[in-house]
């Protein structure tokens, strides 16, 4: 693990950005194509880059009966009570709509409504992800969203894998395309012959997904440009240097251009790890992968006082941040920027990803600064609600038809003053 400094970390944004303007290209192509051509374009597109000749795309009710009937019973338990744990911390977002009465009889509120069409995307092609099943589609539900449609797409045998399906089943969802990539995207936010447009789409997938639900936004709404992983880890002397390792890895293994990074105040902390991290690789199964990140962006910055090592995690924003401190509370009201903070040494970024509850799609390069875990808000809009009465329209008339005259527009003057001929009557 290299050393890191400061001035490193605020780089850091700027040396993950990537040129992807040849790839830009191509995803223009794949979205305009569908949007033009509907499922001719999505079957063309899914046979070029998936090698997969589809006749129809949809996920029949028997493939997922019978994915669910294959996966072995300990599986089933376990995602039936990861996803209870994840409904109930979801459900505890649920807002309130509200209603506020004055005295002159005037009402004004906010009105919380589910959108109606929501659309998952779940990576998949050579792996299998049940938990961004569970992520995605439990706050659509939680919010009320009507209609959910999944697309993953389809391994060389042109089918979905079985703990996908499974996990669909448990959560009762079964509008599912075998379909990925920047053609999935288009469809669901486009809408083709045979699969109807959505209002929103979630989800993470590969560079051509990120770059087709940028381009797509607008038309409809997308919970984020998700990048590679990252991981920060916070701690002091009290942390053990075997598990900071593992926990850095967890993330390295995901991607090349994953981040890892451990910030302490222990200059002997940061001797161990550099040794755990070495020792570690050598057992990884995605060895090269993790290897590769860990020489991309990752290392350790040591710092003076804990106060440094927090301010550097707020320059940083983390998408997980692990809080492995003498007493991680402390530090608790100081952290500012981080999508999911994990406190204490049992809190290790997989207890989030998988089980405890809270939601593990994050906001990732820096985007933590602004942005928030998916969540059920993000599934729900909000109205403003306005009942003037006779009174407030009397006491506020003229100053509102003077602050129209004050932007020169005439038409909302006279809309407002129009209501005095009521008492001419």
């Amino acid at each position: 693990m290299r050393r890191l400094t400061r001035e490193d970390i605020k780089k850091w944004k700027t040396s993950r950005q990537e040129d992807t303007s040849d790839i830009q290209g191509k995803v223009n192509d794949i979205v305009s194509g569908v949007r033009r051509r509907g499922d001719a374009a999505v079957k063309e597109y899914t046979e070029k880059f998936d090698g997969i000749s589809l006749s129809d795309f949809r996920v029949t009710r028997e493939e997922i009966s019978d994915a669910y009937e294959s996966l072995s019973g300990k599986y089933l338990d376990i995602i039936q009570e990861a996803a209870g744990n994840i409904r109930r911390f979801h459900e505890k977002q649920l807002p309130s709509s509200w209603f506020d009465t004055s005295q002159d009889g005037s009402m004004l509120g906010q009105k919380y409504t589910p959108i109606d069409k929501a659309g998952v995307y779940v990576p998949g092609g050579t792996a299998a992800y049940p938990s961004s099943v569970m992520m995605n589609i439990i706050p659509a539900q939680v919010a009320g969203v009507e209609r959910i449609a999944m697309v993953t797409p389809p391994g060389t045998n042109g089918r979905v894998p079985i703990g996908v399906l499974a996990t669909a089943q448990i959560l009762g969802v079964t509008e599912i395309y075998k379909i990925g990539g920047a053609q999935a995207i288009a469809a669901l936010a486009y809408g083709t012959e045979t699969i109807p447009a959505v209002d929103k789409i979630t989800g993470p997938g590969n560079m051509f997904v990120a770059l087709a639900k940028k381009q797509v936004f607008g038309d409809v709404d997308i919970d984020m440009i998700a990048g590679p992983s990252e991981i920060a880890v916070l701690c002091d002397h009290t942390a053990r240097a075997g598990e900071v390792a593992a926990d850095l890895l967890s993330q390295a293994e995901h991607d090349e251009r994953s981040s890892a990074v451990c910030i302490t105040t222990s200059r002997q902390l940061a001797d161990d790890l550099d040794r755990e991290v070495k020792e570690q690789l050598k057992q990884l199964p995605r060895k090269n992968i993790a290897e590769a990140s860990i020489n991309f962006f990752g290392g350790t910055v040591v710092v003076d006082t804990m106060t440094e090592a927090v301010d550097t995690v707020n320059e940083f924003a983390p998408e997980h941040l692990e809080v492995m401190t003498e007493n991680p509370y402390e530090q608790l009201g100081a952290i500012r920027h981080a999508g999911a903070i994990f406190l204490g040494p049992y809190s290790s970024e997989p207890v989030g990803d998988y089980f405890a509850g809270p939601n593990h799609v994050l906001p990732t390069s820096g985007t933590a600064r602004f942005s928030s875990p998916l969540n059920v808000h993000d599934f729900m809009k909000k109205s403003s609600v306005i009942s003037y009465s006779a009174a407030a329209w009397h006491r506020n008339v003229d100053k509102i038809a003077s602050f129209a005259r004050l932007e020169d527009l005439e038409g909302h003057a006279r809309a407002v003053e129009k209501r005095k001929e009521r008492f001419d009557d």
